[in-house]
């Protein structure tokens, strides 16, 4: 949890929060299809439970005041994974930036699939 003081309190923001709010915005950029696990197990372990976890494929590290973000994402098949990765890292890092107000150390793109979402 982060936790910054100010003149009229305290402000306190979870991983959890950052977690909703990277997922969010990684979904909204063009070329990923989803978001998967960090390997197959944590797929195949969501899928049991049938749980629709908002933060699937976020992982959020709060260390010394600063921030390193961790995804794993699917990308379209067919789109420059290069420069999509890319896409991703300058979003998320502008949005916690100007969202959050920590500093962000480090987000790391880890393509785990591609998927034909239109088959021709």
């Amino acid at each position: 949890m982060s936790e910054r003081a100010t003149p009229l309190g305290k402000i306190e923001i979870s991983r959890k929060a950052i977690a909703s709010l990277v997922a969010e915005t990684v979904l909204q950029c063009y070329g990923v299809v989803g978001m998967a696990g960090k390997t197959k197990f944590d797929d195949w372990r969501t899928g049991l439970l049938n749980s629709a976890d908002a933060h699937k494929g976020v992982d959020v590290a709060l260390v010394d005041g600063s921030i390193t973000v961790n995804l794993y994402i699917i990308i379209e098949y067919g789109t420059r994974i290069s420069e999509v990765a890319r896409s991703v890292m300058q979003r998320v890092h502008y949005v916690l930036d100007h969202n959050v107000g920590l500093p962000v150390t480090a987000v790391n793109v880890h393509v785990q699939g591609l998927r034909v979402s239109h088959p021709s």
